[in-house]
């Protein structure tokens, strides 16, 4: 562990990213397992990795730690799970390339939603980036009108909103802890799945895959993210990000041969160019700040 946290921030997210772009190769590979199968063994291995993660940081102070994440901890915890819903029932209904443009909206939303909840401003080159990212949707979405695509589509949202909407708790809340929610989340997914899939019972090859999707693809991937964004700038960390969109539709295409239309791929790169430009107000903000202290 110490000698992870020794390692530079925008390396670790970097690493993260990698980590977290094979879920929609991983998910497109399982046998028989329905989604609601994969979302909870999924969700069961995420929880036994972050427990490990927790048990090694915290030692005895394991249990204070949720303790002090309190209601704000568990209301992100169940926001964040809805996130991870969202996420598999997307990768299971519509190609990965769509799922992983429409998540980098991300900063979009945050942007959208902070006006409305944080009175913060919206600049006109935030402006020009949500309507940018709109029309990107716009093209990829069309361009998937069956239905059950559709519905992998809308749910692909779910995430992104999600997010935004958990990175709004912790800016009320900025002392929470970030692991805390992670499991919080884990386990409200694990019911879920549970809940609707009745029965969890798969192949030993699905349970390997959910194995890997949750250990390593999904808790490696937080673990290493959360330490790497403690010491570099959330500008930063939303440009690595997107080794995840750029990855992801690569290793469907390379592994599973799945590939997107191009007008798909055209509306993906207009979402890309929409939230760097939202990431460029971003850096220009943190410096104005740094000048004004």
């Amino acid at each position: 562990m110490r000698i992870i946290q020794k390692l530079p921030g925008p390396l670790l997210i970097f690493f993260g990213a990698c980590s977290l772009s094979f879920g929609g190769l991983i998910v497109k590979s399982f046998e028989g397992a329905t989604l609601w199968q994969i979302l909870f063994w999924r969700s069961l291995f995420f929880i036994l990795v972050i427990c490990i993660f927790l048990l090694i940081t915290y030692k005895k102070n394991f249990f204070n730690a949720f303790y002090k994440s309190g209601i704000p901890g568990i209301f992100g915890g169940i926001i964040l799970s809805t996130g991870f819903c969202g996420y598999v029932f997307a990768m299971y209904n519509t190609t990965v390339a769509n799922t992983n443009f429409i998540i980098q909206t991300q900063t979009i939303f945050l942007a959208i939603f902070g006006f409305f909840y944080l009175k913060e401003k919206i600049s006109k080159i935030t402006l020009v980036s949500i309507i940018l990212a709109i029309f990107g949707i716009l093209l990829m979405v069309g361009s998937d009108l069956e239905p059950g695509q559709m519905s992998g589509n809308l749910a692909a949202f779910i995430m992104p909103i999600s997010f935004a909407i958990l990175i709004l708790i912790i800016r009320k809340y900025p002392n929470i802890d970030m692991i805390p929610i992670q499991l919080y989340a884990g386990v409200f997914a694990m019911c879920i799945g549970f809940y609707i899939a009745g029965k969890i019972t798969i192949s030993p090859y699905d349970i390997f895959l959910g194995f890997l999707a949750g250990f390593f693809q999904l808790g490696f991937g937080f673990i290493l993210i959360t330490i790497g964004a403690r010491t570099t700038s959330s500008a930063m960390v939303g440009i690595i990000m997107l080794t995840e969109a750029v990855l992801g539709p690569f290793w469907a295409w390379l592994f599973i041969n799945e590939s997107s239309s191009y007008i798909v791929l055209i509306g993906g790169m207009i979402v890309i160019f929409a939230v760097l430009l939202q990431f460029y107000t971003s850096i220009k903000d943190e410096k104005k700040t740094i000048l004004n202290e």
